[in-house]
């Protein structure tokens, strides 16, 4: 037999069967041939066997429930499906889904105000949680019954999961009869353009992922694992998470798929990659019975430290609440709920069932049997059917009703009259005249306040998203309590940290990550092949700081300041020059002062044997004058020394150049005389010492220096040195120097230094090999060679010196230089002047 021979084979025979049928058979994919309608017999469910709850009034509502968990054994021959057995296993739970319908609709049929003078009834049918049970129950609901002349529902109350929503939305779509489901979360339901004949009073997984990412990123929770139902339930919900915390630096360590077919290994391989991997904090989208393998298996294998983020569809389950063997491993549980609200007489509703007084009521009769085997009350009993502390499903149900009412309210009521519904006036609907698509007009329309005093109304498919914060505490008796800790609305979330007991018993909370956050400092650095959440925390660089925890990157100290040695903050950079105090300037101010008094102490020898032959052969005057200008030289040394300042910059500059020109100009001229006077005593040239005489020998170094002078004096004038804190050079410390506006000045100064050095050492080369036993002109040789060589290796240690030590290479240069000069020129002089007196004579000194 064919699906849509089955199909006919459930529905009533009512007119309209063979266009439904046809629809139904269209949305399933089916070939649809008139040759296949046949007769058939007809029932409500096409065997009277099939148990359900059934109330007639002039508006019945369908409804249906997954009462019972365990099918019965069949085939895959649907032809038979109809006349098997019912499920059994009735739970508790479900039933009291059932009975929130029933007591809302008996308050709405109370009620003066909503639907006066209309009795609404119901047909309610269990799906055993089979999306097949579930569509052969809706087609007999919206087919009507002709044996029992039952009118068809124009609205269903049902769908208790996703897929068996979906399936149900697609088949009744093209007849628009309304689908409102109490716990179908798939964000997919939300498309109007696929199901737009669905509503839910149960608010879409999106919030509640959303509401899990927002406590990650709240508990800077980064490295988290997942155990999710392989299906749409579970997945999308991963993804969604996942989306809502990119950027946050929130990472999955793991992400491992429970099956309901392979649960025993699939619990099994789960619970092994939790005690495997670092992560703290795991979270669950999955079924409570999938959730309770899976707690079993960790407690065999003694993992209990960790935090579980619970979804809607285990937070509340009393079952694993309640169960002593996984207590360890839940406590500290972190959920999010399906928001509770209290019904005002539904507990008392309960309690006074009784299957006396309902002698129609297959269902409580078989709980009645189940709970007593005769005829007790359940004024005592507590379980989860008596359980009205925290109503949440059932408050979905109890929504839906009044949804669905408030829908038939609008619909019914008269528009040209203030009559009452149901009062039979020509221009009210009635009733009985009521189609599907007219209450799904209304339905999307409906906007009222609930008997609790919410604002009720639906956004295309949804309702206002609203949830419970909850958490597992334990109790001094040992087992673990339910307690409330915060709401979620919409997508705000509300949470008092204060009341949470974590997993680990304590209210501090616990740590997820995969690498500890980088300490003020440090920097994180991402590993190489490895998820964001890994990293290595590397010191800042020398200038950076690093002032929060967990910082992705360095932040460099303005030019003015500097890290300080924790790499925590920018402290003012010291300012740092050659002083007087330290070391080094002690040092060099020692050597200055030494080569100052020796000067000194040979200008006073000279001064005192100036009759001598020694010093009268060398030209007295300019050897008088090139010791006062070494004095200077050595001297101006002083004058770099010391926090640099505006007329300091100044005046160490054109010292040094002014000094040194007229310590190379003597030299040059007392070389150009040795060879003048050389050349003068060659026949006919005696004249030539005309031009060589005192006078000229003073204006020659006059002329020389004079050049050097303007030279300073224009440099000075257009740009001097300033001070100026040399922020280049990394370091706490940054030194204070005369920074050079103009390179050109100090090139030019320089430049003119050595181009009379070099001059001067030309013309000493020159005069070298004169036949005297004492020849000055070699000492000067081998002085300026000292003193070119100096200058010449002072340039790259200048340039490459870092802060203070650029100064103190210019101080050495010059005192290296200084100290040449006069060992050079004056220490033979001297030696024998002073311990070889018998030398000092003109004839000694003319000898050849």
């Amino acid at each position: 037999m064919s699906w849509l021979s089955w199909l006919l084979t459930l529905w009533p025979c009512s007119a309209p069967s063979v266009l439904l049928v046809g629809l139904v058979g269209r949305q399933l994919g089916l070939r649809v041939g008139l040759q296949v309608v046949q007769t058939v017999r007809c029932s409500r469910w096409g065997t009277s066997s099939v148990q359900g709850l059934f109330q007639d009034g002039d508006v019945v509502i369908g409804g249906l429930f997954s009462l019972y968990y365990q099918p019965p054994a069949i085939d895959h021959d649907f032809t038979q499906l109809p006349h098997y057995k019912s499920c059994t296993g009735l739970e508790n739970l479900p039933l009291q889904y059932v009975y929130a319908m029933v007591f809302a609709l008996e308050e709405i049929n109370h009620s003066t105000v909503l639907l006066p003078g209309v009795k609404l009834g119901y047909h309610i049918h269990d799906s055993c949680g089979l999306p097949l049970w579930a569509l052969r129950a809706a087609l007999s609901l919206v087919g009507g019954d002709s044996t029992s002349c039952d009118r068809p529902v124009p609205l269903i109350i049902g769908g208790d999961s996703s897929t068996t929503a979906q399936i149900l939305s697609r088949i009744l779509g093209p007849l628009s009869v309304p689908l409102m489901s109490y716990t179908a979360s798939c964000p997919c339901l939300s498309d109007r353009r696929q199901f737009p004949n669905f509503f839910r009073t149960m608010p879409s997984d999106t919030y509640q992922a959303r509401a899990m990412a927002q406590l990650a990123i709240r508990f800077n929770w980064t490295w988290i694992g997942a155990v999710v139902a392989n299906n749409d339930y579970g997945l999308n919900a991963i993804k969604i998470f996942q989306e809502e915390t990119q950027g946050a630096g929130v990472c999955l360590a793991f992400v491992e798929t429970l099956n309901r077919e392979n649960i025993l290994s699939d619990a099994r391989r789960a619970a092994l990659t939790i005690q495997a991997s670092t992560a703290r904090v795991i979270l669950i989208f999955t079924w409570y019975t999938d959730v309770r393998e899976l707690f079993l298996q960790l407690t065999k294998i003694n993992v209990t430290d960790r935090q579980f983020l619970a979804s809607e569809a285990w937070s509340t389950s009393g079952n694993l609440i309640q169960n002593p063997s996984t207590s360890k491993v839940a406590s500290g549980v972190l959920g999010v709920a399906i928001r509770s609200s209290p019904v005002p007489g539904f507990e008392n509703y309960l309690r006074n069932l009784n299957p006396s007084r309902r002698p129609d009521d297959k269902f409580l009769r078989e709980f009645w049997e189940n709970m007593f085997g005769g005829t007790e009350s359940l004024e005592r009993v507590d379980n989860l059917f008596t359980d009205t502390s925290q109503l949440r499903v059932t408050y979905n149900t109890y929504l839906a009703v009044y949804a669905a009412a408030h829908a038939l309210h609008s619909l019914l009521s008269c528009p040209n009259s203030n009559s009452p519904p149901g009062n039979n006036s020509s221009t009210c609907l009635s009733p009985k005249h009521i189609k599907p698509i007219e209450v799904l007009q209304h339905l999307n329309k409906v906007n009222f306040t609930t008997p609790q005093g919410e604002m009720f109304y639906f956004q295309g498919a949804d309702i206002p998203a609203k949830y419970d914060l909850v958490n597992w505490q334990n109790t001094p008796e040992g087992t673990l309590k339910l307690v409330l800790i915060g709401r979620v609305d919409g997508f705000d979330l509300l949470l008092n940290e204060s009341a949470i007991q974590w997993s680990t018993g304590s209210n501090q909370v616990p740590l997820s990550v995969c690498s500890e956050s980088c300490p003020p400092g440090t920097r994180m650095a991402t590993r190489k092949g490895e998820p964001v959440c890994c990293f290595d925390c590397i010191p800042c660089a020398e200038g950076e700081i690093s002032n929060t925890t967990g910082s992705p990157h360095c932040e460099r100290c303005p030019l003015e300041f500097w890290s300080n040695a924790k790499r925590t903050a920018c402290i003012p950079r010291q300012l740092d020059f050659l002083s007087f105090n330290e070391t080094l300037g002690i040092t060099l101010t020692t050597v200055a002062v030494s080569g100052t008094t020796v000067t000194t102490a040979v200008f006073l020898i000279f001064l005192h044997y100036r009759q001598t032959p020694m010093v009268r052969a060398n030209n007295s005057e300019l050897s008088f004058l090139l010791l006062v200008s070494l004095k200077l030289c050595f001297l101006c040394s002083l004058v770099f020394i010391g926090r640099p300042s505006v007329w300091a910059c100044r005046f160490q500059q054109a010292a040094f150049g002014i000094s040194f020109v007229l310590c190379v100009s003597c030299l040059q001229v007392k070389t150009i005389v040795v060879l003048a006077a050389f050349r003068s005593a060659r026949p006919g040239a005696e004249a030539l010492m005309k031009w060589f005489g005192p006078g000229q020998q003073r204006g020659s170094v006059c002329f020389f220096t004079c050049i050097q002078v303007i030279i300073c004096i224009i440099w000075l004038t257009i740009s001097p040195p300033v001070p100026q804190p040399d922020f280049d050079i990394p370091g706490l410390k940054v030194t204070l120097k005369c920074a050079m506006a103009s390179v050109v000045g100090f090139s030019l100064v320089l430049g003119y230094i050595g181009l009379l050095a070099c001059t001067s050492l030309l013309l000493a080369f020159l005069a070298r090999k004169l036949p005297d036993n004492f020849n000055e002109a070699k000492l000067i040789t081998f002085s300026m060679l000292i003193f070119c060589a100096v200058w010449v290796a002072f340039v790259p240690a200048y340039v490459s010196s870092p802060g203070k030590y650029s100064v103190a290479v210019e101080i050495f240069a010059i005192l290296a230089s200084s100290y040449g000069l006069l060992f050079c020129i004056f220490a033979p002089k001297c030696f024998i002047i002073l311990l070889r007196p018998e030398k000092n004579t003109k004839k000694h000194l003319m000898g050849r």
